[in-house]
């Protein structure tokens, strides 16, 4: 991490940072209830040096059967992980608050989905796939209480979606990564959650795996789902989502990926790096193309 400040917000594109207000949305018009994720003046700070800083944020409201997949983009070290952690509140904010259709994100558990990067799960655990799927139902089947055939059908019935029907019985350490992802995938799928987070979900896997995750993103938009995804590759970013934040410590630009991932709001995220900016104008030139 760099000591320059960080890039300010393009005008047009994202709501310029208010004052913190005391209170809820009430007290904050500028955030509406109806939208599935509001950020509102969150800062994130490891040993005192801020990695996220002064972030406002609301995602669009969506429809029961038209949701949103909003991508997450930025450079390494821009604080891309560390946003949706503290939306999850499992990194502290140093300031700020997330609400999640109008409440504290804390109350609304229930209905938020995680999808953590592949790397950070202990894949050594003594589980199999069926097990793991069946743990995001945790939540409506009431911890300490008994899996039974309903919830185990339910959580068959989601490995099968990702086309892991066949391997529910196998421990998730025998599995390729791109099964464990899709195992992750088939936990979210069974959750059936309104607001999910994954993190980094097309990182290293083969191209059967990276299809499995599009079709469920997509199932989720037609379900008025709205998902939040860490993304690295900007090539298909105009392919696979409908909104994009940039950021950089602090938000450069958010909205439609249409109007908002151009080559000027990346040159300001990105900071000029060459390798990047091509794929981005790849991107660009392929989402321009008459289909």
């Amino acid at each position: 991490m760099t000591d320059r400040p960080p890039p300010t917000p393009t005008p047009g594109t994202v709501a310029a940072t208010q004052a913190p207000r005391p209170g809820g949305l009430a007290d904050r018009p500028e955030h509406s209830p109806e939208s599935p994720l509001s950020i509102h003046d969150v800062t994130v700070a490891y040993h005192r040096r801020p990695v996220l800083w002064d972030i406002d944020y609301d995602a669009p409201p969506v429809a029961p059967d038209s949701g949103r997949l909003i991508a997450i983009v930025g450079p390494n070290g821009a604080g891309k992980s560390t946003l949706i952690k503290a939306c999850l509140g499992l990194v502290p904010r140093a300031s700020g608050t997330v609400e999640v259709f109008g409440l504290p994100a804390e109350r609304q558990r229930a209905i938020i989905g995680y999808v953590p990067q592949r790397e950070s799960v202990d894949w050594d655990f003594p589980v199999s796939a069926l097990d793991v799927v069946a743990m995001g139902l945790y939540g409506r089947i009431g911890w300490f209480r008994p899996v039974t055939r309903r919830w185990r059908e339910r959580a068959r019935a989601a490995l099968d979606q990702v086309g892991l029907a066949d391997l529910a019985g196998r421990q998730i350490s025998q599995l390729s990564g791109g099964q464990q992802q899709r195992v992750f995938l088939a936990r979210a799928l069974a959750q059936d959650a309104r607001l999910y987070f994954m993190d980094e979900p097309f990182a290293g896997v083969d191209a059967a795996t990276e299809r499995a995750i599009v079709d469920v993103l997509r199932d989720f938009r037609a379900r008025g789902r709205t998902v939040v995804v860490v993304h690295h590759a900007l090539a298909t970013v105009p392919e696979y989502f409908d909104d994009v934040l940039l950021l950089n410590m602090r938000i450069v630009a958010a909205g439609p990926v249409e109007t908002t991932f151009t080559k000027d709001n990346l040159r300001k995220t990105y900071g000029g790096r060459l390798t990047l900016l091509d794929q981005a104008a790849q991107a660009l030139a392929l989402a321009e193309e008459p289909r």
